[in-house]
């Protein structure tokens, strides 16, 4: 699934300015199965960017298409499908339930659409060094935790697009690889492509495009 800017511009960013390169207000494509690096700086639109592409900001001018088709246009049913099925993401608030444990959030995700077995959970976290941490409510854990339990959430689903909004700012440079070797791998299993943003030049992986804000 393609999915295409067209002169988009954030009306809490309107009055800001942006370069030639930047997404808002140009055109501009994230193409199908790619990797993806959003590169800006603070104050640009990196979590406006994820908001407005899941469809959940609609203060904007200009549209964004899901394979030639306006997003404006979906119904609720439609949006729902595309929440379980087509994109998933981590928000830079990580949105977790606080009250609820690691097992209860991911599993309350992945009964939706059944995409891993709770073995293959407990694998994914065991990978990032939080397996023991699977009975304890998420609002113990430390920010990096919550972030490693939030990747994984993002990957107990389906998806054609995963969008990550900074998802590695409480964590060492041992534990992002090891989150984006993951990320890698999930998405290619299911020939996915994602967006993720940072506030600067990241290196650590090949790319295949950067875009800018």
């Amino acid at each position: 699934m393609n999915i295409q800017f067209n002169q988009v511009m954030p009306a809490p960013l309107a009055s800001i300015s942006h370069g030639t390169e930047s997404i808002w207000g140009n055109k501009a494509v994230l193409e199908s199965g790619k990797k993806i690096l959003l590169n800006a700086s603070s104050g640009k639109g990196k979590s406006t960017f994820s908001m407005t592409v899941f469809g959940i900001r609609k203060d904007y001018a200009g549209s964004i298409l899901y394979d030639n088709r306006d997003i404006r246009s979906f119904l609720v049913d439609e949006w729902v499908e595309i929440r379980q099925r087509k994109i998933s993401t981590v928000f830079q608030d990580l949105q977790l339930f606080h009250k609820l444990t690691v097992a209860e959030n991911l599993l309350l995700k992945n009964h939706l659409t059944d995409h891993k077995t709770e073995s293959e959970i407990k694998q994914m976290l065991g990978e990032l060094e939080i397996e023991h941490k699977w009975n304890d409510p998420c609002g113990l854990l430390s920010m990096g935790q919550q972030q490693r339990v939030a990747i994984v959430r993002s990957l107990c689903q389906p998806f054609q697009w995963l969008v990550l909004d900074e998802p590695f700012s409480h964590l060492d440079e041992q534990n992002s690889l090891k989150c984006l070797a993951m990320i890698d791998r999930e998405c290619t299993k299911q020939q996915a492509g994602f967006v993720l943003t940072s506030l600067d030049d990241d290196n650590r992986f090949p790319y295949d495009y950067e875009l800018k804000l």
